[in-house]
């Protein structure tokens, strides 16, 4: 990809999830998601109703009549964007592929955070730590994520989502709001999620596609399986073989609806051809 064409794209995706984070997410975000506590933003005087456990006995002595301490919710905090760009990623039999959808969501929630001053930071993963972007703020910080999103090349192709959790463990000290975006096509991370689930609000959002669910009648057809790089002649024909494949695909959708239930991080389930808007607002909503 040129850069002409690149930052088009850029400025094509910043013109869509922008409108999307500044109409449809900001009070949203910023209801779902609190500050770490309250600080002291000034005086003023008493006013009925007003708890009287705030008064500011100083400046109430001071003045000869009652004054209230006034507290603002402490805003700033990280959100922190874990994206999986392995080879499953690369799938979509609908307008879009999972990994166009997931940059999508992505930019939306980044905008989001920036609207309200929070940091962003981003990590692109695969069965590797293909990318690490220290969480900052600004618009510009925003748009060199979307950048990587678009066109990062990955070495990797398989999944590793337990080798990422335990990164963002070393690297995040602090609590952090944690978006992992995949197919989660992938096992062996329910114990590190739940640690790390522990000390950050982890919200897994899993992006997939209509015909992953169950493999139709086809006869024999040739296959790239997206992770291994080979083509594979698959039966399609054959009862066993997409029973087989819907027993997978099911084992591995337990298996992230369980592991997220369990460490009590938050799900959000979509589809490449549902609409992401519609999911996350419902999401926050809910946890607000």
């Amino acid at each position: 990809m040129d850069t002409k064409e690149l930052l088009k794209k850029v400025r094509k995706i910043e013109i869509k999830t922008r409108r999307l984070s500044d109409h449809v997410f900001g009070g949203e975000y910023h209801s779902t998601f609190k500050g770490r506590g309250m600080t002291f933003s000034e005086v003023r005087a008493y006013q009925f109703g007003d708890d009287v456990r705030s008064i500011d006995w100083n400046v109430t002595a001071r003045y000869n009549e009652p004054f209230v301490k006034v507290f603002e919710e402490e805003r700033e905090l990280t959100m922190m964007l874990m994206v999986d760009i392995s080879g499953s990623e690369m799938f979509g039999t609908q307008e879009q592929f999972k990994k166009d959808v997931i940059t999508e969501i992505a930019a939306t929630l980044a905008f989001s955070a920036t609207n309200n001053n929070d940091k962003i930071g981003l990590m692109l993963f695969t069965d590797r730590i293909e990318l690490y972007i220290p969480p900052k703020k600004g618009r510009s910080h925003v748009l060199r994520i979307i950048r990587e999103l678009l066109e990062f090349k990955p070495e990797g192709k398989k999944t590793d989502i337990a080798g990422a959790l335990k990164y963002l463990s070393n690297v995040m000290k602090k609590k952090a709001i944690v978006f992992l975006l995949s197919d989660f096509m992938a096992d062996d991370y329910q114990h590190t999620l739940k640690i790390v689930a522990g000390k950050h609000d982890v919200t897994g959002i899993r992006v997939y596609d209509r015909m992953e669910e169950s493999i139709p009648n086809l006869g024999l057809v040739q296959m790239l399986d997206e992770e291994s790089g080979e083509y594979v002649n698959v039966n399609t024909g054959s009862k066993s073989v997409r029973r087989a494949y819907s027993k997978y695909y099911q084992e591995r959708l337990d298996y992230f609806q369980q592991s997220f239930s369990l460490s009590g991080a938050g799900i959000i389930n979509n589809r490449t051809d549902e609409s992401y808007v519609k999911k996350l607002l419902g999401y926050f909503k809910r946890r607000a």
